[in-house]
C-alpha cells in the first residue's frame, strides 16, 4: 500500500513538473534562448534584397549550423547556412562575386548572404512554395525535381513522408518546425 502511494505520488509530481516545464518553454522569453535570432541584421537585409522571408532564413540556419559560424559538416558544407563549396561557387558567379574564396563561407556576412539568395533563387524555381524549397535546400534542386517529375513527393508537408531521402524529410520537418517557432516569437 505505501509503495502504490509512492508511485501516485511520484507521478502526479512528474506531471506537475511537465506542466510546468511546458508553460516555462511557452514563455517568449524562454522561447527566444531556444530560438535565437543571431545575426538579425545581416538576415533581415539580404532577405529584404532577394526577397526572402528572414525568418525562413533563421530556421534554416538555427537546424544547419545553430548559429554557429564555424560549423562544418561531415560531407563538407561550411558556415551558417552549410554551404556546399561547389554550390557557394556557382552562386558567387551568378551575382557577381569574382573574388570567391572557400574560407569565405566561414564569413557570417558572406555565407548570409549567398545562401539567402540561393533561397530565393529556388524559391523562383519552385514557384516560391516553401516546402519544396527547403527540401530542395537540403537534397538538391534536380532530386527534388525528378521527385516531383515522377510523381514520387507531391511537395507537400503532409506527405513528407514519400520524400526518399531521410535526411531531407526530417530537415524538412526541422526546418518547419523552427520557421513556426520564428514566426510565433519575432
Amino acid at each position: 500500500m505505501k509503495f502504490r502511494m509512492y508511485i501516485v505520488r511520484l507521478t502526479l509530481g512528474v506531471v506537475i513538473l511537465t506542466v510546468l516545464l511546458a508553460a516555462l518553454f511557452q514563455t517568449p522569453q524562454v522561447g527566444r534562448l531556444y530560438y535565437p535570432y543571431q545575426y538579425r541584421q545581416t538576415i533581415e537585409a539580404n532577405a529584404a534584397i532577394y526577397g526572402v522571408d528572414p525568418l525562413l532564413v533563421a530556421a534554416v540556419i538555427r537546424v544547419e549550423s545553430k548559429f554557429n559560424p564555424d560549423a562544418v559538416s561531415r560531407m563538407g558544407a561550411l558556415g551558417l547556412m552549410q554551404i556546399m563549396p561547389t554550390t557557394a561557387e556557382w552562386i558567387a558567379s551568378q551575382i557577381g562575386f569574382t573574388d570567391f574564396q572557400e574560407e569565405m563561407l566561414l564569413d557570417p556576412e558572406i555565407n548570409i548572404r549567398l545562401g539567402t539568395w540561393y533561397l530565393a533563387n529556388l524559391a523562383k524555381e519552385f514557384d516560391g512554395r516553401t516546402d519544396v524549397v527547403i527540401a530542395a535546400y537540403n537534397g538538391g534542386r534536380g532530386q527534388v525535381n525528378r521527385w516531383l517529375e515522377e510523381g514520387i513527393w507531391d511537395g507537400k508537408y503532409n506527405n513528407r513522408a514519400n520524400i526518399p531521402f531521410p535526411e531531407t524529410r526530417n530537415f524538412l520537418f526541422k526546418v518547419r518546425t523552427a520557421y513556426r517557432q520564428y514566426q510565433k516569437l519575432y
